[in-house]
């Protein structure tokens, strides 16, 4: 083992070269378990395997007698004598069965695979130790492939630890002797050669003593080798302050760097065209929460800094009017606008609502998307270069090279999580001069998760709805009360209304039990007959123009009902329609219940959503659809759908790259992330490029440690 200590920016910064090995040249890798290593888990150096932690702990010193243990147990450790094993069934459904037995009862281990393997291992009449979690099966008590089964011996005993760790693994990996045992074995040939100062402070000594944190090369000994259950406590607490806190450094680092050298547009007239529309073409009276939020962007552009907002509005709470005003900022002040929008429908939506709201102000306005061909994309491309077009609505199609804006000084985009980072920086890119950006988003984000994904951006709520809005009565129906629905249905198409019936998917699937759209759509239609009733259809399947097509009769009122898929999902605005039927309902998850909802509820008459599902469902199906009936508050949803899905599976947060923490649990760890904000807000505000020596150590790991990847923060 080696260490350098070498000179960094005017100070000393110890690395060790242990820490750096490949992790092929551990004892015990090779370079075939070294490759497996890195496909499988990323791990590619010594110190990656350090980071490799476990995820739960068997606890060594606890037995549990087989009497006292039912189905309702979690994972248990017991201790038997192996009576008998046997394998039973034909070759379809062949299984390995081992009978355990204690002073107390007796249990089944069964083996579905590797039946081979375990039964040579087997030895009747020796005692083991065995960890999993209890099932029953035809009023038999079970563990089915135990997860940890060793024989024991007096030597095995005297050896076992209190706390044993339990490490991720795979099956490709468990193959080549790398389960959690052998993971393990790596982990301890790395302890035995580490130091301490092969794990540096990072931490400024103030921090430690504020929070009374074990130092770090304890704690990630400690993780790995837990002397006892506080030690490992220790060990958790400071490891999840220490990731959140470096990430929360870095969000906050990158804020405020952008701040202080992204130049922005300054927009200093409020003039002709946004006095003309809010006197003279706006038919209502904004919401206290939209002159709030536009009263903040107006600071931001007239700050002299780029724009970066984020506009968080739950469905029908106006952030279309919000951002038509700003776009109207930016033309008052000789600036070009473009709006991006993630689909065909909505794009058009939102270029059919600006040119209304807009009326007869002298404002051009256009549309851009894959659908707009020959002489009118020839003459829209030529416009917005020279200038004459003030707002293009479109979408993707805006990023081509091909379109040229003559002076771009503000880019809106809705519903951003659609969007892959580069398509975001390509339309930012427009400009030579930094645009302002407003990012809008009708997903509501929990107050944690948006403090680590949107944490460098300044950050908006409409939290109000518009005036003389009705919260949608939701409803969750079985299938015995169909026909008590189609009659509701038949009633609110009798008082003039309009009618959504979604389902989740376009075409029969043999794998799902799923009513299918072009099934519902001959149902409908046979229960709803033509002439008296009008039925249309939409997915997205179809081409721009069919899509269109059917879109417009629905919008003019020429059909009663539309049969779609979750095409219609997000921005689709048709004030008259008032029910929205969800067939499946248990198949969709909390975000996209929500969004669907959204499409009803835009005009003044109270308007429904009926949430069809099958009588057999999930515990996490039961929770979405009760909620679904309980609130329409879309933050309170928000929240309920990050604790039951975690926040790496919220939409748009994946691509984000910042959900990849080992340890911590942003859902779990709020309190902490909290507090890490907060001390890491206190650290830049008291020194903010890292240079007291205290903070030499932190400002040299986040240089060593910097994230592989393009930073594209300016633009989302």
């Amino acid at each position: 083992m080696g260490a350098a200590t070498f000179q960094r920016n005017n100070y000393l910064y110890f690395v060790g070269f242990f820490l750096d090995r490949p992790i092929e040249y551990l004892k015990g890798v090779g370079p075939l378990r070294g490759d497996l290593l890195k496909k499988e888990l990323h791990i590619f150096r010594v110190e990656d395997l350090l980071g490799h932690y476990p995820f739960r702990y068997i606890d060594r010193t606890k037995i549990f007698p087989i009497r006292a243990i039912s189905e309702d147990s979690q994972y248990v450790q017991i201790k038997g004598r192996l009576i008998y094993f046997d394998e039973v069934g034909n070759k379809f459904n062949k299984r390995l069965i081992a009978h355990l037995r204690d002073d107390t009862g007796q249990i089944e281990l069964v083996w579905f695979k590797g039946i081979k393997w375990i039964s040579k291992r087997l030895v009747t009449g020796a005692e083991y130790l065995v960890f999993g979690k209890p099932s029953v099966f035809n009023g038999r008590l079970n563990i089915v492939h135990p997860e940890e089964m060793e024989l024991i011996s007096q030597q095995s005993l005297e050896k076992a630890p209190g706390l044993q760790p339990v490490y991720p693994s795979t099956e490709k990996l468990k193959a080549k002797g790398l389960d959690s045992k052998g993971i393990l074995r790596l982990v301890r040939t790395v302890l035995d050669e580490l130091e301490e100062k092969d794990l540096p402070e990072i931490l400024p000594e103030s921090i430690l003593r504020k929070y009374r944190f074990i130092p770090r090369h304890e704690a990630v000994r400690f993780i790995h080798q837990p002397p006892d259950e506080k030690g490992q406590q220790q060990a958790v607490r400071r490891l999840k302050f220490e990731e959140l806190f470096i990430s929360q450094v870095r969000i906050l680092q990158v804020k405020a760097g952008r701040r202080e050298h992204a130049q922005g547009f300054i927009f200093t007239n409020i003039n002709k065209a946004f006095d003309r529309f809010y006197h003279h073409h706006l038919k209502f009276q904004l919401t206290g929460a939209q002159k709030k939020v536009l009263k903040e962007i107006r600071q931001d552009v007239l700050s002299g800094k780029q724009m970066n907002r984020l506009l968080q509005g739950d469905v029908g709470s106006g952030k279309t009017i919000v951002a038509l005003m700003t776009m109207l900022m930016a033309i008052d002040n000789g600036y070009q606008a473009c709006l991006m929008a993630p689909t065909e429908i909505l794009a058009q939506q939102h270029f059919r609502n600006i040119k209304h709201l807009l009326g007869d102000l002298e404002v051009k306005t256009e549309l851009l998307t894959s659908a707009v061909k020959g002489k009118i994309r020839r003459q829209v491309l030529e416009e917005l270069s020279a200038g004459t077009i003030h707002i293009v609505a479109g979408t993707h199609a805006l990023i081509e090279n091909e379109v040229q804006f003559n002076n771009l000084g503000l880019v809106v985009i809705d519903e951003q999580h659609r969007f892959g980072v580069a398509q975001r920086a390509a339309l930012w890119e427009k400009s030579e001069h930094p645009p302002h950006v407003l990012v809008m988003t009708a997903t509501p984000i929990p107050r944690t998760l948006a403090m680590t994904i949107y944490g460098d951006l300044d950050v908006s709520v409409i939290d109000e709805m518009p005036p003389g809005r009705k919260p949608v009565v939701t409803r969750h129906l079985f299938e015995s009360k169909r026909l008590a629905m189609f009659g509701f249905l038949k009633e609110q198409i009798a008082k003039g209304r309009q009618v959504y019936v979604v389902y989740p998917l376009i075409e029969e699937s043999e794998k799902l039990d799923l009513k299918n759209l072009m099934e519902g759509y001959e149902s409908i239609v046979r229960t709803f007959p033509p002439p008296q009733y009008r039925v249309s259809v939409l997915h997205g399947q179809m081409k721009a123009e069919d899509k269109e097509y059917e879109m417009q009769r629905f919008i003019k009122g020429e059909t009663h009902i539309m049969v779609s898929t979750t095409v219609i999902e997000v921005g689709v605005d048709v004030p008259n329609a008032t029910v929205m039927v969800i067939e499946n309902a248990e198949r969709f998850g909390l975000s996209q219940l929500h969004q669907l909802r959204g499409r009803v509820g835009r005009g003044a008459d109270q308007s429904y959503c009926i949430l069809m599902s099958d009588y057999k469902q999930s515990q996490e199906a039961k929770t979405r659809l009760e909620t679904m009936v309980k609130t329409n508050d879309g933050f309170q949803i928000a929240e309920v759908d990050l604790h039951m899905r975690g926040p790496g599976d919220i939409e748009g947060t994946r691509q984000s790259g910042i959900m990849n923490f080992k340890v911590a649990d942003i859902v779990g760890d709020s309190v902490i992330l909290k507090e890490a904000r907060h001390t890491a807000q206190e650290l830049l505000n008291d020194d903010p490029h890292l240079e007291k020596p205290e903070n030499y150590p932190l400002r040299a790991f986040l240089s060593d440690h910097q994230p592989h990847k393009k930073q594209w923060s300016k633009i989302s």
